[in-house]
């Protein structure tokens, strides 16, 4: 049997590149973190994007 571990917040946002895709965590309301896997060019079009909403 698994041992339960609680559910803890889960730290801040965290990028890191992983063999040879990128990594990113990101913390959740309420929990937990999202966990995605990016390739070099998907992570430079986040940036862009994310670049054009903030400015």
């Amino acid at each position: 049997m698994a041992a339960m571990k609680p559910r803890t917040g889960d730290g801040p946002l965290e990028v890191t590149k992983e063999g040879r895709g990128i990594v990113m965590r990101v913390p959740l309301e309420g929990g937990g973190r999202l966990v995605v896997e990016l390739t070099a060019a998907e992570a430079g079009e986040l940036g862009e994007a994310l670049h054009g909403v903030v400015g």
